[in-house]
């Protein structure tokens, strides 16, 4: 019978390639599989049998096997186990790869088995990934999406996550993401002699163009080196960048402009343009070689808010010195994100605005937190295209943004670039903004200009958000304390418009390496603070994060409880100590800190009793030994003595 599968076995090969994953057909270059697979024969004949596709990884063996139509793409037992039948075996594709992985498991060396199952086509498929050993036992993973996880960098954290069941190791990750980025960082300033803040213009250009291989609108392989005006990498890569805006529907047309203006140094660079003796290529297509291995798939198939874009960024700017906080710059670490729009319980209904969005990492966050509830296409192609507003005034770091969202599906972009505090806040307030989540520029206020202030910030965001509106800012501990005239005024005058809820103390390693102590303000917009309101003031400076060396600041193993108590807290869910949360009417004069309301309300044990009479006689009996026993001497003893 002739195969009905080609369309899909070619799409299979496809993907197999963009994952850089080697692979053969219909048998195996490495001499022990083939042998293996002369005697694997479906119908038990013990003969000849191959699977679509095997390929060796490290110690590790995938084996393929594919069906035209999504209904052959698994069979059940009546007992819920997986039907390993001849007619199964035959006839439905995870089945046929759990029957070739298993022999593969039981009579080579290799132990380390995957088998997986694809059915379907391009547009519509299912992949089934089943851990194979080499004693009829197997286990079902969750389905996938692409094969990332199983190239080369990919496959054994893959392996320690699914099959061994233990926790992602996020300081590998971290400590891959801070070498990545320095190794980088070296290139650009190496082969390009770049600035500082075109380093992340270039990253974010070239990761736009790279989109387009989607569409076959670009190639890797067409960087060729050509130095004839109009055919260089750069113009290439510029082409690619201009059809992904369009495709992108980025309007309007000024804003458009913008971003190509930004990414115009990849065309007027004449050093990136020009092929290095010592790479054999231009820097540009080194540039995109790298970043498509190391960056590129990392954000394709990237299910959390991890902002990679945003920690690249980071991470050059800290290797080249130019961190941007000359300018307040402090990008929002991920955790932070999260947890802000945890606070401010943002729903998949909302319309979230950030109108110092950076690299975007808040607006991603509740992108993300919003698409887990949502449960239709439409509903997620809403939330992408109307339920996410940005406004960023640094033309470098808006072209980030844009590029961030772009590539996590976010076809239209809905940022600006402008200054925020000179936009009407009634005008922005039409946008319908029920969320409004912010780090504003940091120590830009004075006597001399009073609106850079934090608090300034605060205030014109609460003024654009729709009434009712949930807001979470983090801003310095400064700002709470509000010692200056200026700061003053704000906060009264917030306290007339809006409602403070509450207060959080953060880690003073949460902006690690910067040197600002941090705090988490949460408000409901357009609702005066009522006098007898009582805000929670919280302690959370314990939140399980912890510096490692050489990494900076991950997540302990005690973070999830942790932050988990603090929403339980935050929510009335449970209660706490005042040593971590204090209930409170608020002024605008008080320091809208934890500190300033704390009270000891713990009642002292007597252990606590027994160890203070303790203390007490040690100290007594210390100064007897040291002929200070006067000091013990009550007052008519030393009126008696005179």
């Amino acid at each position: 019978m002739a195969k009905k599968e080609p369309k899909t076995d070619l799409w299979v090969a496809d993907q197999l390639k963009d994952c850089g994953i080697r692979f053969d057909a219909q048998g195996s270059d490495v001499k022990e599989i083939d042998e293996a697979l002369k005697t694997a024969s479906k119908r038990g004949t013990g003969r000849v049998g191959y699977p679509e596709y095997t390929a060796v990884i490290g110690d590790f063996v995938i084996v393929i096997e594919d069906k035209a139509s999504i209904d052959r793409q698994i069979k059940m037992t009546d007992s819920g186990i997986l039907d390993t039948s001849v007619n199964a075996v035959m006839d439905y594709a995870v089945n046929g790869a759990y029957f070739y992985a298993k022999h593969i498991a039981q009579h080579t060396p290799f132990k380390k088995v995957f088998a997986i199952g694809v059915s379907g086509d391009e547009k519509h498929h299912v992949i089934t990934p089943v851990w194979v050993d080499d004693r009829e036992g197997y286990k079902m993973l969750p389905d996938i999406e692409s094969f990332i996880s199983f190239s080369k960098q990919n496959i054994g954290e893959y392996y320690t996550r699914y099959v061994l069941n233990e926790a992602t190791d996020v300081e590998k990750t971290t400590e891959q993401i801070l070498k990545d980025a320095a190794q980088l960082h070296e290139y650009l300033r190496t082969y390009g002699t770049l600035k500082d803040q075109d380093k992340p213009l270039v990253v974010a250009g070239i990761l736009l163009a790279l989109d387009e291989i989607e569409y076959k609108g670009f190639a890797i392989d067409l960087l060729t080196g050509d130095q004839v005006e109009g055919s260089r990498d750069g113009d290439k890569l510029m082409n690619a960048i201009r059809t992904r805006l369009t495709r992108s529907n980025v309007g309007p047309d000024v804003k458009k402009d913008i971003l190509l203006s930004e990414f115009s140094i990849l065309q007027n660079s004449f050093r990136l343009n020009e092929v290095n003796e010592t790479l054999g290529k231009t820097p540009l297509k080194y540039y995109t070689e790298f970043l498509y291995e190391h960056v590129f798939r990392n954000i394709k198939y990237q299910k959390t808010s991890e902002d990679f874009i945003g920690r690249f960024y980071g991470e050059f700017m800290r290797y080249s010195g130019g961190d941007g906080q000359t300018l307040g710059i402090i990008l929002t670490p991920r955790h932070i994100c999260e947890l802000m729009c945890e606070l401010t319980d943002v729903k998949m209904d909302d319309k979230v605005l950030d109108p110092t969005c950076g690299t975007g990492g808040f607006l991603i966050s509740a992108m993300h937190r919003m698409l887990t509830m949502a449960d239709t296409d439409t509903q997620r192609r809403h939330i992408k295209k109307e339920q996410l507003y940005g406004i960023e005034l640094q033309n470098n770091m808006f072209a980030v943004a844009a590029t961030n969202m772009i590539l996590r599906g976010d076809g239209n972009s809905n940022l600006e670039c402008c200054d925020f505090l000179k936009k009407n806040p009634a005008q922005v307030q039409l946008k319908g903004a029920t969320v409004g989540l912010m780090n504003p520029p940091y120590s830009q206020g004075s006597k001399a200009d009073p609106t850079q202030y934090e608090l300034s910030f605060v205030e014109h965001l609460l003024d654009s958000l729709t009434v009712g509106a949930r807001a979470a800012v983090i801003v310095p501990q400064s700002s709470m304390t509000g010692k200056s005239k200026a700061e003053q005024v704000f906060k009264a005058s917030i306290m007339k418009h809006h409602t403070l809820e509450g207060v959080i103390t953060c880690n003073t390693d949460t902006f690690y390496g910067v040197g600002t102590n941090p705090v988490i303000a949460v408000f409901t917009a357009h609702e005066p603070h009522d006098p007898e309101h009582v805000a929670k003031f919280i302690d959370f400076r314990d939140d399980g994060y912890e510096v490692r060396a050489h990494v900076g600041l991950v997540e302990g193993d005690s973070a999830k409880d942790k932050k988990q108590h603090l929403l339980d807290v935050w929510f009335g869910r449970t209660e706490a100590a005042s040593k971590f949360c204090v209930e409170s009417t608020v002024k605008p004069e008080d320091e809208w800190l934890h500190s300033f309301y704390y009270f000891n309300d713990e009642i002292p044990t007597d252990a606590d009793f027994e160890k203070a009479i303790g203390d007490y006689l040690t100290f007594e009996f210390s100064m007897v030994m040291q002929n200070r026993e006067y000091l013990f001497k009550g007052d008519d003893e030393d009126a008696e003595s005179k």
